[in-house]
């Protein structure tokens, strides 16, 4: 027997492991399509790209091996992607309660990480939390102005509390922080970059796929 031949299958290439490159792959090329149609402003091709996203990078997550509480946060993040597609505040609000049920599943799962937060990062993400809200708060329609702080508290936690993963999920919490932000700075009608869309987008996704790598990364190391 060749020593090529006694050598263990790695957990990537046997098994349901096996798809873990196509769907990553999937999940790409969904997310390509996704911003390319918001660049050229094709509603149609938003509208059929960002459903996929989640579901693909989720399916990546599960045949890696990805703890149910990140398949989840996945899944309530299309939740939420889902209702955002309609332009109406029922659709926005139960499209942000979806994500608030991903950053729980998310806080849970960072809450069983080894390593502390960092106090520092917690403070200057409470600081940056504060300020933004203070200057946000008038701009906001009335409804949204306790909803909005109260899921932006949230948020923040989760991104705070991401680093005791390593960095790709500090990086994927502050993305998720900053991707948000911008939509509520468009729902106060401040000044947005040019396509804000895009830039929402790509925010998300990255923040999305650094969350779930950070996670996948982390369970070599430990079991979480």
């Amino acid at each position: 027997m060749s020593a090529t031949a006694s050598r263990p299958a790695r957990p990537e290439t046997a098994g349901p492991g096996r798809f873990a490159r196509p769907l990553l792959g999937a999940f790409l090329v969904a997310a390509a399509v996704d911003l390319a149609g918001l660049l050229a402003g094709l509603d149609t091709v938003h509208l059929v790209a960002k459903p996929l996203l989640m579901p693909l990078l989720a399916a990546y997550a599960a045949v890696r091996g990805g703890p149910r509480l990140l398949i989840a946060a996945l899944l309530f993040g299309w939740g939420g992607d889902v209702f955002l597609l309609a332009d109406n505040d029922l659709a926005f609000l139960l499209g942000m309660g979806s994500f608030a049920v991903g950053h729980v599943c998310y806080l849970t799962l960072f809450g069983r990480g080894r390593a502390p937060a960092a106090l520092a990062t917690g403070v200057a993400y409470a600081v940056v939390l504060a300020v933004f809200l203070v200057l946000i708060w008038s701009d906001l329609p009335a409804e949204l102005r306790v909803p909005v702080a109260g899921y932006s508290l949230l948020l923040t936690a989760m991104a705070w509390r991401a680093g005791v993963l390593g960095r790709y999920a500090a990086a994927g919490g502050a993305l998720f922080l900053l991707s948000d932000a911008l939509i509520a700075t468009g729902i106060a009608e401040w000044p947005r970059l040019p396509a804000p869309d895009f830039w929402v987008m790509l925010t998300y996704i990255a923040a999305q796929l650094l969350l779930a790598l950070g996670v996948l990364r982390a369970g070599r190391v430990h079991h979480i």
